[in-house]
């Protein structure tokens, strides 16, 4: 568990906080507001870490990338989420987007998509769950019916993050309703501004962009969309949700808005009730224990093992979220509501409340996590 992240991890964080410092506004709290300049900086940005051979910091040159270690990446992701994610939405096409099309993709699929995403010039969506297939994803009723050499898909998803601001989905059909469960699935890489698709965004506590509604009125797709094999969506979908699992680096957050209260507090925190120090303590212990988590999911990357690893470091950092938030909220009192520049940490104490409301709901929910890791312990027939 002693996990090394390399002899220049220093110098990277270094490098990665002066460029954060340098482009990124105080009290940024993610593009994902009502402020549209906060998606034009996280763009910005974008082409500046991609411009600096950042952004796509562990992928190969050849598609794009720095070339870079698993480990820097790791510390990317880590320097980011600390900051509210610069990056934006662009995690998704770093994280499992990209690295689903290296593995399964084309060779004009790789050409096309690999190196947009790793410019910062295209933003992914993913059309996974529906009304009445989130948690179960291998029984979603979108169709896509044989149509020529192609397909037409009819169907509708929904919490489909970014929708509204994306260039592409990662979409989930049926291709085979009568197949068993594993074999149903065929995923399509397809263009948001194609014929029949329709975004309509879900109002939530989340802020705009987060949760949208995505309908498929006889969308057409063609053989060249398919990503990996017609029927093997549902393979594909569980080592890519794996991928992004273990890229949401949500326990650095935690621990940067932990030292930040901590600061902002000053003399004030020696008279903080020993309860909520005791918590305090509680929480930075477990944020340590989701970070090795996390490390050692990444260093099962390539191993059969590693979505189990990946739900298990996702259950500890959810959890996390959850606790730093209420611990948070009960050090400041009322003034915890308070959002805006104004209020403690320029609103951030407010904005990361509401989100781990939804941390342990969205990517798969922490109960069906438990049963991924319950599966890979005792047996998938226990």
């Amino acid at each position: 568990m002693d996990y090394d992240l390399g002899p220049d991890a220093g110098e990277l964080r270094k490098r990665l906080r002066q460029l954060i410092a340098g482009h990124i506004p105080e009290g940024f709290l993610g593009a994902c507001t009502d402020d549209p300049q906060d998606l034009a900086t996280t763009e910005s940005f974008c082409k500046l870490l991609a411009s600096e051979g950042l952004l796509a910091l562990a992928w190969p040159k050849e598609h794009g990338g720095g070339g870079g270690s698993i480990w820097q990446q790791t510390v990317l992701r880590e320097e980011m989420w600390a900051h509210h994610e610069p990056r934006g939405a662009q995690y998704m096409g770093i994280n499992w987007v990209g690295p689903a099309v290296m593995r399964y993709g084309t060779t004009e699929q790789k050409a096309q998509h690999l190196s947009a995403i790793a410019s910062g010039e295209v933003i992914w969506c993913q059309g996974f769950s529906e009304p009445e297939a989130g948690t179960d994803l291998a029984s979603l009723r979108t169709r896509a019916v044989p149509d020529g050499d192609g397909w037409r898909i009819t169907g509708q998803k929904v919490w489909t993050s970014y929708a509204q601001m994306a260039s592409w989905c990662v979409l989930a059909a049926c291709t085979d309703p009568d197949a068993p469960k594993a074999r149903r699935l065929t995923l399509f890489l397809i263009p948001m501004d194609r014929p029949g698709i329709t975004v309509r965004p879900i109002r939530s506590m989340l802020g705009p962009h987060h949760l949208n509604e995505m309908f498929l009125d006889s969308v057409q797709a063609f053989p060249g969309d398919v990503l990996g094999e017609v029927g093997d969506g549902w393979r594909v979908m569980r080592e890519a949700l794996a991928f992004e699992r273990v890229g949401i680096a949500r326990y650095a957050r935690c621990e940067s808005l932990l030292e930040r209260m901590h600061t902002e507090l000053g003399d004030d925190w020696e008279r903080l009730p020993e309860s909520i120090r005791s918590r305090w303590v509680r929480a930075l212990v477990d944020l340590r224990v989701a970070r090795l988590l996390a490390y050692r999911a990444v260093s099962l990357q390539d191993d059969p093992s590693a979505g189990a690893a990946a739900s298990a470091a996702r259950i500890a950092a959810t959890t996390c979220d959850q606790q730093v938030g209420e611990l948070l909220f009960d050090v400041l009192g009322p003034v915890a509501l308070d959002s805006g520049y104004s209020a403690p940490l320029h609103g951030a104490v407010e904005d990361h409340w509401r989100y781990a409301q939804a941390a342990t709901v969205a990517s798969g929910t922490i109960e069906v996590q438990k049963m991924l890791v319950a599966r890979d312990v005792l047996g998938e027939h226990r």
